[in-house]
């Protein structure tokens, strides 16, 4: 199994705006030092949390970039910020990405083949598109749920595991079965899961999945990071915090990325709430009280499972 890439959360990374619509890298840098004080195994930048159909090339280049020098070996990081349709192109945003030093360059599954089109497609799409990256590169996938969702099945995982260029799956079928399915695969290879749903976490994790990479990190990375190193020797614990996680993530119905960067602008990380993706006016005065529910609520969990330390 590989060590590169520990086990535990990698949030998938919010990108703090200017009210003027530009990329603040100074609230960027405070979340990194949140997310890695909070306990974060890891950082996933460039990906759907991040706006990254939103961000042109050069900003999904030089977000990678800050991020990998704030992180500063502390942690690993992966990113992903490929979203041409063509293979030539996204090889193209793709080898820039492998150039800011990150330690995985990360695939979306919708890129490889169109909604309607077969594994076979997929899979040839991907021959491809590897015969266009360094070999020395590590790879991983993630299951964008934008702008279509497309799983992989355990026998397409277990052959991208077998080629060894993989490393790392952010999973987002939200299905124990499957991921009971997509573990058995992948058995014995580098390749390692991460959950991106709450509701799941706990039984996948018993299961031998590696982690959680997930929006409902950028609310409470702490208690994420405590179920995912507790889940085993505190079981009561851990089902009281997985429980709470589940509900607690509803909240993502919302507005989402507008109300966890509000969370984050109360935490004293961001200036602004403005995002690229939709209206931040959208977050009412009633979303805002909510989220301030929450956070007080989870203060309450904090106290009784970690005696109140925020790491």
């Amino acid at each position: 199994m590989n060590k590169k890439f520990p086990d535990g959360v990698y949030p998938v990374m919010l990108t703090p705006f200017t009210d003027e619509n530009e990329v603040d890298y100074e609230s960027l840098g405070k979340l990194v030092e949140w997310y890695i004080t909070s306990g974060a195994a890891g950082l996933f930048a460039d990906c759907q949390s991040s706006e990254m159909f939103f961000l042109s090339l050069e900003e999904r280049v030089e977000i990678a970039r800050f991020v990998k020098e704030k992180a500063a070996g502390r942690v690993p990081v992966v990113a992903s910020g490929h979203i041409s349709d063509s293979i030539e192109e996204q090889a193209a945003e793709l080898n820039q990405i492998a150039g800011t030093g990150v330690d995985a360059v990360i695939l979306l599954t919708n890129r490889l083949a169109a909604e309607g089109e077969s594994d076979e497609v997929w899979l040839e799409n991907l021959k491809k598109l590897l015969a266009e990256l360094p070999e020395d590169t590590a790879l991983g996938f993630y299951e964008c749920p934008y702008p279509y969702k497309r799983i992989i099945s355990p026998e397409l995982l277990k052959w991208c595991a077998n080629s060894g260029r993989f490393y790392f799956i952010k999973d987002t079928s939200c299905d124990e079965e499957i991921i009971r399915e997509k573990l058995e695969a992948v058995k014995g290879s580098s390749l390692k899961l991460f959950n991106a749903n709450s509701s799941t976490l706990l039984e996948t994790l018993q299961m031998g999945a590696s982690g959680f990479s997930g929006v409902m990190a950028n609310f409470h990375m702490d208690l994420y990071a405590w179920l995912c190193s507790n889940y085993e020797n505190s079981p009561e614990k851990a089902r009281k915090t997985a429980d709470f996680l589940t509900i607690a993530s509803l909240i993502e119905r919302q507005v989402y990325p507008v109300n966890a960067k509000y969370c984050q602008k109360l935490l004293g990380n961001f200036h602004s709430i403005h995002t690229r993706t939709k209206d931040a006016s959208l977050l009412n005065a009633t979303a805002k009280s909510e989220i301030e529910q929450l956070m007080r609520l989870t203060d309450d969990i904090r106290q009784n499972i970690m005696g109140g330390e925020q790491r």
